[in-house]
């Protein structure tokens, strides 16, 4: 049914209203509810609610608002429209692809769910992320239960043999389901024959690292977590917090909250908080007599000292959460400087900030050895850092055997590099489309370029070569090769 409205683009309010012919599409219609019930994650009952119908039929008496069953249908399709597309990207694509995966328990409902995601870098050299599935996973959560559910997740988008690495956390379980799941697979496609198979989260390593120091001195911070668990704990009494805020004139919007005990960021944030508010604690301390868990003058001085201490930790963790903007390349550095930093509060005057400190380089010595070389690639695959960043921090860090540590990771750069160019790698598909290619673009080199090229895919020896390679026109199929067999959850560049 066509008729003449007035519209107006609501994305665009100074737009003048247009006359224009309009035509009502059922179809169309039910596909935007659809939509609007998946992006704002709807209850899919909303389309048996009396208001919702009646303000639908108010908007458009000629839409039939479907019954939830109907509507559940029409997401599916969606989902299977969009897997499609999703589909045929990451299998069409010709670079390998990093996974990763982690189990996440769902507040309300106390299950357990899988989320599997893959990155790639795509044709255009642009970072692509996609979950792959997002699957409820019944207890118990073994290993084999595990390493089931993500061996199906791969062989369903036929990816099993273009993995470049699964990164995990670090836990016995992931330990023993990626030991089955090796077995599972055919190891023929493993990258430098499954060296990088198995890598462990640099987050959650951090995460490990800073847990152990807060378990030190959690007995310090107490009252504080106390203090903030009193003023929170029914809106009375956050009514009455803010009302003595106001009454000191406390600039800071920021609300209380306490810390959650499995993640330490959440520590660091209610010490940043409650340290605003110190003043304001005290003032409740002499008006209410049930507040009895006011922090003293010197818990207050070792809350501030460890919330010094903290926010690196937490600078660095948010750096290495990132998802719009290069992160890979950032890690090594990050994590050297987080070395250094341990080293000194060994040194540290206060007694508690030592031993947390021990305990935070006895976690950090466990799990350097796993992270180190491939963070090195990535960092000497940045062009502001080269091999000169290894150098640097392997001096300070390793005075005696730097050269060793350095010549290490120059390596696998060299064995990175040499795996792609082998034409008997897993990755012969992207060797045949780049020498397709190179044919094709030495038309328009010059007789140096089309020489300096064919030099390059011959002979991998320095790091000159390495960088020339990676930085110069010439080598953008090579750099692209190296990033596809990598193939880290997050950008190298």
């Amino acid at each position: 049914m066509r008729q003449q409205v007035l519209t107006n683009n609501f994305m665009n309010k100074d737009r003048p209203p247009l006359l224009t012919s309009y035509s009502f599409d059922h179809e169309t219609a039910r596909k935007e509810l659809a939509s609007a019930i998946i992006m704002h994650e709807y209850p899919l009952s909303i389309v048996d609610h009396v208001g919702f119908r009646r303000y639908s039929n108010a908007l458009q008496p000629l839409f039939k608002v479907p019954c939830r069953n109907t509507m559940k249908a029409e997401i599916f399709k969606i989902y299977e429209y969009q897997r499609g597309k999703t589909m045929s990207l990451v299998v069409s694509n010709a670079s390998r692809l990093a996974i990763t995966t982690d189990m996440w328990t769902s507040s309300n409902q106390k299950k357990g769910f899988m989320a599997v995601t893959a990155h790639f870098i795509d044709d255009s050299w642009t970072l692509q992320s996609r979950i792959l599935r997002f699957i409820y996973v019944p207890c118990p959560h073994t290993k084999e239960v595990l390493c089931d559910q993500l061996l199906n997740c791969l062989m369903d988008w036929n990816i099993d043999r273009k993995i470049s690495s699964i990164t995990v956390d670090n836990c016995s379980t992931n330990d023993a389901m990626i030991d089955l799941l090796w077995d599972k697979l055919d190891s023929a496609s493993f990258m430098l024959g499954g060296e990088l198979f198995h890598m462990r989260c640099c987050a959650h390593i951090l995460n490990l690292i800073v847990k152990d120091g807060l378990d030190v001195i959690k007995v310090g911070i107490e009252k504080i977590r106390d203090s903030v668990a009193y003023w929170t704990a029914s809106q009375k009494r956050e009514e009455k917090f803010e009302e003595t805020v106001r009454q000191l004139n406390v600039t800071s919007t920021k609300k209380l909250g306490l810390d959650c005990a499995t993640r330490w960021n959440s520590t660091f944030l209610m010490l940043q908080t409650a340290l605003l508010y110190k003043d304001v604690f005290i003032r409740l301390s002499k008006r209410d007599a049930q507040y009895n868990s006011l922090p003293s003058e010197r818990e207050w001085g070792f809350a501030r000292d460890v919330c010094q201490k903290l926010k690196f930790f937490f600078k660095v963790t948010e750096l290495f959460s990132g998802t719009k903007y290069p992160t890979t390349n950032q890690c090594f550095p990050n994590i050297c400087e987080i070395r250094l930093e341990l080293r000194d509060w060994l040194h540290s005057e206060n007694q508690v900030i030592r031993e947390m400190a021990k305990r935070m380089v006895e976690k950090f010595d466990k799990y350097w050895s796993v992270v180190h070389g491939v963070v090195g690639v990535s960092a000497v695959l940045d062009p502001r850092y080269k091999i000169n960043v290894l150098e640097f921090y392997f001096k300070l860090l390793f005075p005696t055997s730097y050269t060793e540590e350095v010549d290490k990771v120059r390596a696998l750069c060299y064995k990175l590099l040499k795996e792609y160019q082998c034409p008997n790698s897993m990755m012969e598909g992207i060797g045949d489309s780049s020498s397709q290619s190179s044919s094709i673009d030495e038309e328009s080199l010059s007789k140096y370029d089309v020489y300096m090229l064919r030099e390059s895919k011959r002979n991998v020896v320095t790091e000159l070569c390495i960088i020339s390679t990676l930085a110069g026109l010439i080598g953008v199929h090579v750099v692209t090769g190296v990033v596809g067999l990598i193939g880290l959850p997050v950008d190298l560049w």
